[in-house]
């Protein structure tokens, strides 16, 4: 028996018109970036940022930081054990509360920062290059925009990969 064949249906909605599948492409595209420009330090991009979350705020618990990269507990935990073993952070036991751990960063981890500041930069850099600046910018804000209201009106960081 011969199989139906499939008729383009007038009222779909192709991928590239889709936002969902256009942000997914865009992230994609990104980390493919940020792995191409910052290869040579072997960190992801949720590492990065949970570093560059350490950085802004000295010290932090494990709760904050996963609410600062807007991810689960569980997930932040394993990326900052995965720091913790080459060194790029401290974890210790809150004094006050022993199920909490504080996290800031090392030496080396600090350094680690600086030596990719303008890998990490020329990436984020080249995912928007396709657009002028004065696009670039509204294309930040209107991103920017999007997070903070579905994040319950607080303001989108800057601290992401």
């Amino acid at each position: 028996m011969a199989k139906k064949a499939v008729h383009k249906n007038s009222n779909s909605w192709p991928l590239g018109q889709r936002p969902g599948f256009l942000i997914r492409r865009l992230h994609q595209i990104h980390v493919a970036l940020f792995q191409k420009k910052c290869a040579a330090f072997d960190v992801t991009p949720l590492q990065y940022s949970l570093l560059s979350a350490l950085a802004r705020r000295g010290t932090a618990d494990q709760t904050t930081l996963a609410a600062d990269v807007a991810l689960d507990r569980t997930t932040t935990t394993g990326a900052l054990k995965r720091l913790q073993s080459r060194k790029f952070i401290e974890r210790t036991i809150h004094r006050r509360d022993r199920r909490a751990q504080i996290c800031g960063l090392t030496k080396a981890g600090a350094s680690l920062l600086r030596q990719m500041e303008a890998s990490a930069r020329a990436a984020h850099r080249e995912t928007v290059a396709d657009l002028s600046e004065a696009e670039q910018k509204r294309f930040i804000a209107m991103m920017q925009r999007i997070v903070a209201a579905s994040s319950g009106g607080e303001k989108a960081t800057t601290a992401t990969a």
